[in-house]
């Protein structure tokens, strides 16, 4: 009986493996490539919009709703003190967020928003927002964290209604101790 040369059936199955490894680790950045294209998954800016003087547009109000959500592994209490508000085009707006550690730990969370729909997001502008900066909770301690916020008059007309929805994470864990020069 001839022996069966496995070679390059076992180079192929790498390369698929190899091809599969690289797909995955390109994933991400494709995805924010094609958020950012299509405009898509609502993703807000990181930094604070200029408190611009915008014109406020009288003739058109905009619902905007305020969703809040701590992750299953946080075990804070995260929730908005306003769950729906009408505002219209340009003026700013104040709204609040209560947040409460019942641990007997101390501990440190971020807030990460996203927008729906998706265009809406580029249009939302937050002045003020504790999803700015990591927010640190004693045990036991609890929190009041601004929000301070105008929609831009260039909002497309087809658009009414703005979701604003932030989940928070637990990153403890993830964030360096700050040195003894720090604390100080």
């Amino acid at each position: 009986m001839a022996q069966v040369n496995h070679g390059p059936l076992l180079r192929k199955l790498a390369l698929v493996v190899l091809v599969m490894f690289g797909f995955a680790f390109a994933l991400v950045p494709l995805y924010d490539v094609f958020c950012r294209i299509t405009g898509l998954n609502g993703k807000t800016a990181v930094q604070p919009a200029t408190a611009e003087r915008a014109v406020i547009d009288s003739k058109r109000t905009i619902q905007i709703e305020f969703l809040a959500h701590a992750d299953t592994r946080m075990p804070w209490q995260f929730s908005g003190e306003t769950a729906r508000l009408s505002v219209r085009p340009g003026e700013m707006k104040l709204v609040n967020y209560r947040v409460f550690n019942p641990t007997d730990r101390t501990m440190i969370g971020q807030a990460v928003p996203s927008v729906s729909p998706g265009p809406a997001a580029a249009y939302l502008k937050k002045v003020e927002c504790f999803c700015f900066n990591r927010q640190e909770l004693r045990a036991g301690e609890s929190k009041l964290m601004p929000l301070k916020f105008y929609v831009d008059p260039d909002l497309p007309d087809n658009i009414n209604t703005i979701t604003l929805s932030y989940s928070l994470y637990e990153i403890t864990q993830s964030t360096p101790a700050p040195t003894l020069a720090q604390r100080k």
